[in-house]
């Protein structure tokens, strides 16, 4: 299917994107496309424009600061998978990322993508909940720092304001001991339910409008997930207590 019209504007800078998405009704920022492209195409999505930032320079970095590693809004996830200092100072970063589609996909889409797109069953917005990181958006009123805790509101949505652009993605140390799993249908689709452990916390992704904090002891405590053409609502807490039960033995 071929999208549906939309005025495209291709930005030079963070302050033309804040200048633009302000001055705009209905705009969406295009980055690696991976997670918006699918949805104009079939025509989910109709907005009336589209802010192409993949022109700005400087905006691609991965990065350590604070006693973690900082994500701008242009690096490709390939690139945090194959980062020496993501495998040294967040390697649950990494093994997160490698869980995403495949790796033709993540030679386009970004890591803040993900997070802005905010897919319930995607693994990076539960990467970074578990960890306790934080977002960085622009705008025109200046930067706003967002808790992981605070962002993700439900399914496809965020607390990012309609002029706000994320510009960064910051994840602390995986210091203690972590782990990632996921059950899907096959490699690279969605997660019918996952789970990641980062010490004594865990987040559950797939079984919810969010990705969610759960106590590991008890991990199906006031889940109430979905059924659909893939999974029942009782077989995704059927994995999520599998899942848990093998992350904490491990």
């Amino acid at each position: 299917m071929k999208p549906p019209p939309f005025e495209y504007h291709a930005a030079r800078s963070v302050d033309d994107v804040c200048e633009l998405l302000a001055a705009l009704d209905d705009a969406k920022v295009l980055a690696g496309g991976q997670s918006l492209v699918p949805l104009l195409n079939f025509r989910l999505a109709r907005p009336a424009h589209i802010v192409d930032i993949n022109r700005i320079p400087n905006l691609n970095g991965i990065y350590e600061r604070d006693g973690g590693v900082a994500v701008q809004a242009l690096a490709r996830q390939a690139d945090v998978e194959d980062s020496e200092l993501v495998a040294r100072v967040c390697p649950l970063l990494a093994d997160g990322v490698r869980l995403v589609a495949h790796r033709v996909i993540r030679n386009r889409g970004t890591v803040c993508g993900s997070l802005a797109h905010a897919d319930p069953a995607s693994e990076l917005p539960a990467v970074l909940l578990v960890l306790n990181g934080h977002v960085v958006a622009h705008s025109k009123r200046g930067p706003r720092t967002i808790p992981a805790s605070d962002f993700f509101t439900s399914v496809m949505q965020t607390t990012l304001a309609p002029d706000e652009i994320l510009v960064e993605a910051w994840f602390p140390a995986s210091t203690d001991k972590f782990a990632i799993a996921e059950e899907s249908r096959r490699h690279g689709d969605f997660a019918l339910a996952g789970a990641v452990r980062h010490g004594d916390r865990l987040a559950l992704f797939g079984v919810a409008p969010t990705p969610v904090l759960a106590d590991p002891k008890d991990p199906t405590r006031g889940l109430q997930p979905s059924g659909d053409l893939e999974a029942s609502g009782e077989f995704r807490l059927h994995l999520v207590r599998v899942l848990t039960d093998r992350l904490f033995a491990a």
